[in-house]
């Protein structure tokens, strides 16, 4: 392990940065406050600000896929967009009531192989508010094949372009994978894509590392879609053991109990279990909180900390999930760059080589290179 960097001089436990009459209030009051407490470390604010970015301007984007480890805080990163953008149109919805600032929905995992686009669309149909789902009938057709999910999605088109939001936010959506062969996962794709060019409104799709599949589908796909990697903190990196620690500390000092617990002694072991995600260790400490409540303890200890930690072996399982996640990242990144310097080499037109001062064949009336005779030679020269 990387050796501790002291970020905080001196721990002063008198000093409280919650509200003080949390102390007196309610068990339910206090957890309720930590776990809606959120820290904008480096991670979470530079996605949170490029995504910001392309939802102001998507440039030709209909698809952004945010993807990273479980637990790293890409719910986070979605409520935090979804409120600012509702402040933000908070004086266009005053004029404008029918209109929905932004819509979010979960993808559910499909009970079969196959994901189930009917119950999706019902289901984006309640977040959109959209009245009379039930009676909502799809016209006849004699072959006899169900017509239930092209209806529904012609009405969540119209929905979509009533409410106008500015996005669409899909959580989960590396449930969207689920199918059988390559060719159904760009139609999974494709199906989102085109209901951003027929509604004007631009899809994020928030998952795990499994959202991979869909970077790389067709040519067409990658042009219209944005990525953002949500990444963990890895001590390889410069400055991601600091931040860690940072963040460690700032959720110490929030934790609303009578004496502030000394974490960063502890930051080994809790970046072990973990692994470097913020989403992973504050609900940890969620945990623990409650525990400590429970007790009636006056803080935190590292018997808290064992007790309620990720296991050992699911710490190994998620940090292996995230590693193959990043292998396969930088393994494509460094790989496709030579490959396409390779093939725009072989595809760019052959410059003319410079002549070689080999003779060729001599033309009647041209007269042959050569150099004349310049200055005092010259003029000497008899004629």
């Amino acid at each position: 392990m990387v050796a501790l960097t002291d970020v905080s001089p001196r721990r002063d436990t008198t000093v409280q940065h919650f509200p003080p009459t949390l102390l007196e209030a309610t068990p339910a009051e206090r957890i309720a406050y930590f776990k809606g407490y959120t820290v904008a470390h480096p991670r979470l604010v530079e996605a949170d600000t490029r995504l910001a970015s392309v939802l102001a301007e998507p440039a030709g984007a209909a698809l952004v896929l945010v993807y990273g480890p479980t637990g790293v805080g890409k719910t986070t990163l979605l409520s935090r967009t979804q409120r600012r953008i509702t402040e933000d149109l908070l004086p266009a919805l005053a004029t404008d009531p029918g209109r929905l600032p932004i819509v979010g929905v979960e993808a559910i995992a499909p009970d079969a192989r196959v994901f189930n686009w009917k119950d999706y669309y019902l289901r984006a149909l309640v977040a959109l508010d959209e009245p009379l789902i039930a009676h909502k009938r799809p016209p006849e057709r004699r072959d006899g094949r169900d017509t239930a999910a092209p209806a529904l999605r012609y009405a969540l088109e119209q929905a979509l372009g009533q409410r106008r939001p500015v996005a669409f936010l899909i959580d989960e959506a590396q449930h969207l994978a689920k199918a059988g062969s390559g060719r159904r996962l760009q139609d999974q794709l494709d199906c989102l894509k085109s209901l951003a060019n027929v509604t004007g409104v631009i899809h994020v799709l928030f998952g795990t590392y499994d959202l991979l599949a869909f970077r790389n589908l067709s040519g067409q796909l990658g042009r219209r879609c944005t990525e953002i990697h949500l990444s963990r903190y890895r001590p390889q990196r410069a400055g991601d053991v600091l931040a860690f620690q940072r963040v460690l500390r700032t959720f110490q000092r929030h934790l609303p109990l009578p004496e502030e617990p000394d974490l960063l002694k502890e930051w080994e072991y809790c970046y072990e279990r973990s692994i470097g995600c913020v989403g992973m260790l504050k609900d940890w400490l969620t945990r623990c909180l409650v525990a400590a409540i429970r007790e009636g303890a006056p803080t935190l200890t590292r018997a808290h900390l064992e007790t309620h930690a990720y296991a050992a072996t699911q710490a190994l399982a998620m940090v292996t999930e995230a590693s193959r996640g990043e292998a396969e990242l930088d393994g494509e990144e460094n790989g496709a760059r030579e490959r396409l310097r390779a093939l725009l080499g072989e595809s760019t037109p052959t410059r003319a080589r410079p002549p070689t001062g080999r003779k060729g064949p001599r033309v009647v009336g041209r007269r042959s290179p050569g150099r004349d005779p310049v200055g005092e030679e010259a003029d000497a020269t008899p004629a």
